[in-house]
């Protein structure tokens, strides 16, 4: 193939490789509790209170750890920052299935979440850093295609197996993920493959944060939560919406979660193409996927069907993750020359899940008190607020 031709596209097919098989194995992860929460209902040990609490504090520890590990992203090789994080969410997996239920699980699976923050934001700057724009993006596109992917395999693992044995697996594969990636990067220092970028030192810690707000953050800051919440809270509840609301059965439920999510893995294709179309235009690209996104969740509204509503569920979940898509695939590589790009993608990640925690609350309680109906109604207002950020200007340098 002649884009193997060049050691620059060799080298950049090997990190976005390797950065994606890391970041699908944490994806797969993040979402195995979510999967498997029917069934943990089922047994009776565990209730819907119980399960959103344990997701609330992963959400909120993982939030609060992009934002640190970001930081120290651009600091600290992505070799010990990876392999330490995919080590100590495996250690904390493994714990977790010998654990009693109870405060001891939710800790565990708190500091899981704290490990798996360490992956993303360094994984992001050892690619930009070491490829060029355009194959940064593209690598970015592979970070998002193994994100979408996590989703359908947790669902399918969880519809082959008991919850314990996907826990397990799970955990077995962060330690082996943990030893690849610290070998592998280790091999590409060496080879002279990876090299890190020196962060300008500046006299006043201020002008970090005044050269991405010209990148216009503030902006990203307020697309970040919203997409989060679609991304992360709705994703989780989703198995039990299809099983609560349209009243499928576990086992079905599962299989129809598993190819919703599964659908989501065209959405950074998608995402590519049309902002290429519109040569660019980001405000246009993410007012058209928030505009797709709010129909389809009030057809959800209006059309309670099982297979119509999944339907249109998908559509609005790829509708938002187009936005998401272009946050992380465009905007964040896109920071490159500024030295921040962990920063700015760990500070962003940190935003999304903080959005996502506390919907994860609300939503539990929203779902006793209101109803998965006027849920639905409260998801389409969120896209229309994202239509109206999405359509604001900053009066910025532009990006």
């Amino acid at each position: 193939m002649k884009v193997l031709k060049s050691k620059e596209a060799s080298h950049a097919v090997m990190l976005g490789g390797l950065c994606s098989l890391a970041y699908l194995v944490v994806y797969v992860v993040r979402n195995v509790l979510g999967a498997c929460t029917p069934q943990m209902l089922e047994s009776g040990t565990y209730s819907t209170e119980k399960i959103g609490v344990m997701s609330s504090v992963f959400f909120v520890v993982y939030a609060l750890g992009q934002l640190v590990n970001g930081i120290i992203g651009d600091h600290i090789k992505a070799k010990y920052m990876m392999a330490i994080g995919l080590l100590g969410a495996g250690i904390c997996n493994g714990v977790f299935l010998l654990s009693e239920v109870g405060g001891a699980q939710i800790v565990l699976y708190g500091c899981s979440g704290f490990f798996l923050s360490m992956i993303y934001a360094p994984m992001t700057r050892v690619v930009a850093e070491n490829t060029s724009v355009v194959y940064a993006e593209r690598c970015g596109i592979g970070f998002s295609v193994a994100a979408f992917l996590g989703s359908p395999i947790a669902g399918l693992l969880a519809g082959a197996t008991t919850w314990n044995l996907v826990f397990a697996l799970c955990g077995s594969s962060l330690l082996v993920m943990a030893a690849a990636v610290f070998l592998l990067l280790g091999i590409s220092e060496k080879k002279g493959i990876v090299r890190y970028r020196e962060r300008e030192q500046k006299k006043e810690n201020s002008r970090d944060a005044a050269v991405l707000i010209r990148r216009r953050i503030v902006r990203f800051t307020l697309l970040s939560a919203i997409t989060g919440i679609i991304r992360t809270s709705v994703i989780f509840w989703l198995p039990t919406y299809l099983n609560q609301y349209l009243e499928y059965g576990t086992a079905s439920a599962l299989r129809v979660y598993a190819v919703i999510t599964f659908c989501t893995v065209v959405t950074p294709f998608l995402a590519a193409f049309l902002i290429e179309r519109l040569r660019g235009r980001m405000s246009l690209s993410m007012v058209i996927f928030f505009a797709v996104s709010t129909v389809c969740f009030f057809l959800c509204y209006l059309v309670r069907q099982p297979v119509l509503n999944s339907i249109f569920l998908a559509m609005a979940i790829i509708g938002s993750n187009g936005v998401s898509s272009l946050i992380w695939c465009r905007y964040c590589p896109g920071l490159s020359d500024t030295g921040m790009v962990s920063t700015a993608t760990g500070y962003l990640d940190f935003i999304s899940y903080v959005a996502a925690a506390l919907a994860n609350l609300m939503f539990a309680d929203a779902v006793a008190k209101i109803g998965w109906g006027k849920l639905i109604l409260v998801w389409c207002a969120i896209m229309i607020v994202g239509i109206g950020v999405s359509i604001y200007r900053e009066d910025v340098a532009k990006q």
